[in-house]
């Protein structure tokens, strides 16, 4: 490694026990200069973000990666195999290592600190979460501790971005640790010539390494002959005593769940409540922008796209995003509280009769989100059989990507209804949606825990941290970096859809689109015609009913429309392969290429829409059979993508698939014959 003198590029990696604060410290470092991509060859994200600093007349650039938390370096998951993997890749080139451990926690995170130590890399170790140390009189006597271990100590509170400068300035005068705390008399390391080559070496076998208990309690000897020194504190600390009487309740085996259930009903709530106003601002917006450019511009090929392809689709991705910002934000309040944790704990009570555990549960959690990293986090349930089963109910939990489908459907079934006088009644059936995802998912993982087989047993074990004020500095880059992913990856998926939508709409090959298309010109040159608007609506209506993709829809359309659905909406079922929520982008492209007035939003024209006998299109039987196709249809190809890796091969991505289309379709054959 090259000399920190003289090397003012540095990279930097963060390094520390699950709930140390390692998030927190990385956000506080490099704020919303960051990026997220995967590990090579395996899908867990990699989190990677830069922050400079000056020392002097040296301007430091430090480019900084966020290991996947680790209690050991001998791993148990495989998360913890990549950030062991990743220390020990030469290629990685890594300069210096920091260190995150929690001060209030020192004797469990000083295990981790004392074998990264033992890598001689040059090192830092940060004390995180001093000002909770402070707050539970936990005297750490920081100069001794860094003279024994023989690296620099940072005191952190990352949460306010305390200490966050000097923790800058010990990177730069980081050095390799004199001190050892492997058995210098143990065979096993002289063997290899170093504890770095022997845990190289180790993590090539699967077998059981005999030396890792030994060194264990080798190390902890030490550490609490260092913690014995170097920490005082009182034997019963104030906040674990008010979490845990928190906990009386918050963990109660029965109002635990009242609570929990309370908490999502205000969560769904205040989803449709608040964020109402700023999407209809920004659907407005977007229609003023297009009638303003089609005003503006020449009439022709190129308005037609700029207004019914571009505009439009921009729009019914950045409508959704007041919602997605929200949905996001109550997830990292929760999990930045500690309450997430609790959630997952009491609920392990709830899934072991249906052959799953609490493990399963922060998965199911996180799929509100995401089906895709969910499914990547089943990588810590240990148990094979309890992991192919919550990979396979994932997709039944309800995702943000149907959020706006949702939305859009429970609007116009439910314009401005409310619910004894107060409530929203369209908050009530998302939660009841997001209910009977979650519920059909345990009805499926109680077949499956018979289908399945395995002599294998598993165990929950799940450390609580304390409750927290949540930050909302790292609530804001949270909601940031997702509402990016949203608009920079989903966006693109639909923007590109809505431009070839455009396309397929604004074009034909049949005699009857081109008679039509000359129809229209004709009108709109004519000032003889009567109610020009009408007509004019009446035929851009036909056309789209001859184009390219209404030729397609018109192909697919007997097989949906026991559904009650018809070929406008196939279209969207299609397209929405690609994503979900490209359902509500491919709606609002076809309508608005379809009709003249173009005043609307796509709320407003599917509640106006009627069918060939004039009756409403969009009526309760038809809204609740698109609401439950979409809550059970595996309509997401990175989700087939990463199941397919997850379970190498394609045997449960194909049983799958079958399932949950079966379960769509039926469902909303069902919901067409009851409510029609």
């Amino acid at each position: 490694m090259s000399d920190l003198s003289a090397n003012t590029h540095l990279k930097i990696a963060l390094v520390g026990n699950p709930n140390a604060g390692k998030s927190t410290l990385f956000n506080a470092l490099t704020g919303l200069n960051q990026k997220t991509g995967n590990y090579s060859g395996v899908t867990v994200d990699r989190y990677e973000g830069k922050c400079s600093h000056r020392v002097g007349n040296l301007q430091y650039e430090f480019s900084i990666l966020d290991l996947p938390g680790l209690y050991s370096l001998y791993p148990k998951s495989n998360d913890e195999v990549i950030a062991c993997q990743t220390l020990l890749d030469e290629k990685e080139k890594i300069d210096v290592l920091v260190i995150v451990a929690d001060a209030t926690n020192l004797k469990r995170h000083l295990m981790l600190a004392s074998q990264l130590i033992d890598l001689k890399f040059k090192t830092v170790l940060a004390l995180n979460m001093m000002d909770e140390a402070v707050q539970q009189n936990i005297l750490i006597d920081v100069a001794g501790l860094s003279e024994t271990l023989s690296v620099p100590i940072a005191a952190v509170d990352s949460r306010h971005s305390k200490g966050v400068e000097e923790l800058k300035d010990l990177i730069t005068k980081a050095k390799v640790s004199d001190a050892m705390f492997y058995d210098l008399n143990s065979e096993v390391v002289k063997e290899k010539g170093s504890y770095k080559n022997y845990i190289r070496e180790s993590l090539q076998t699967t077998q059981v390494q005999t030396f890792e208990n030994t060194d264990k309690i080798y190390r902890f000897n030490i550490i609490n002959y260092l913690l014995a020194k170097y920490v005082k504190s009182p034997a019963q600390l104030s906040q674990k005593e008010m979490s845990s009487k928190i906990d009386a309740f918050a963990t109660h085996k029965v109002f635990g769940y009242v609570l929990l259930l309370f908490i999502l009903f205000l969560v769904f709530q205040f989803i449709f409540f608040i964020s109402e106003s700023p999407m209809n601002w920004i659907e407005q917006f977007f229609l003023q922008v297009g009638n303003y450019v089609h005003d503006a511009m020449p009439a022709g090929q190129l308005n037609d796209l700029i207004v019914n392809g571009l505009i439009a689709g921009i729009g019914g991705v950045v409508m959704f995003v007041p919602q997605i910002a929200f949905l996001f934000m109550f997830i990292g309040f929760l999990e930045d509280s500690g309450y997430m944790a609790r959630a997952s704990f009491i609920m392990d009570r709830l899934m072991r009769p249906f052959g799953l555990n609490g493990s399963s549960v922060i998965p199911l959690i996180s799929a509100t989100a995401c089906a895709v990293p969910s499914i990547m986090a089943t990588r810590s349930i240990k148990n094979v059989k309890e992991r192919l089963i919550t990979i396979f109910i994932l997709p039944l939990i309800s995702c943000s990507a149907r959020l706006p489908v949702y939305t859009l459907l429970i609007s116009v079934l439910y314009p401005n209804n409310t619910f004894l006088g107060i409530f929203n009644s369209k908050g009530l059936v998302l939660m009841a949606f997001y209910l009977i995802g979650f519920t059909i998912s345990l009805l499926t993982a109680l077949v499956l825990k018979k289908i399945v087989k395995t002599n294998e047993h598993s165990f929950f074990i799940m450390e609580l941290p304390v409750y927290r004020r949540p930050q909302l500095r790292t609530i804001g880059i949270l909601v940031y970096n997702k509402v990016k992913v949203f608009v920079g990856e989903a966006g693109k998926i639909i923007l590109a859809i809505s431009i070839v939508l455009w396309f397929l709409s604004s074009h034909g090959i049949s005699k009857e689109y081109k008679e039509l298309d000359e129809q229209v010109l004709a009108v709109q040159k004519s000032d003889l015609v009567s109610n020009k608007e009408h007509v004019i609506k009446h035929l851009e209506s036909l056309k789209l009913e001859n184009s390219y993709i209404g030729d397609l829809g018109h192909f697919i359309e007997p097989v949906i429309a026991p559904l009650g659905f018809d070929w406008k909406i196939g279209i969207a079922l299609i397209t929405s392969f690609a994503a979900r929520e490209v359902f509500v982008g491919t709606m609002a492209t076809i309508y608005q290429s379809g009709e003249s007035n173009k005043e609307e939003g796509i709320k407003e024209k599917l509640l106006k829409e009627e069918d060939v006998y004039g009756h409403k299109k969009y009526n309760t039987a038809v809204c609740w059979s698109l609401l439950l196709f979409y809550a059970f249809a595996l309509q997401c190809m990175s989700t087939i993508a990463v199941v397919k890796r997850e379970t190498n091969g394609w045997k449960w991505v194909f049983a799958q698939l079958i399932y949950l289309s079966v379960l769509a379709y039926g469902s909303a054959f069902l919901a067409q014959q009851v409510l029609s």
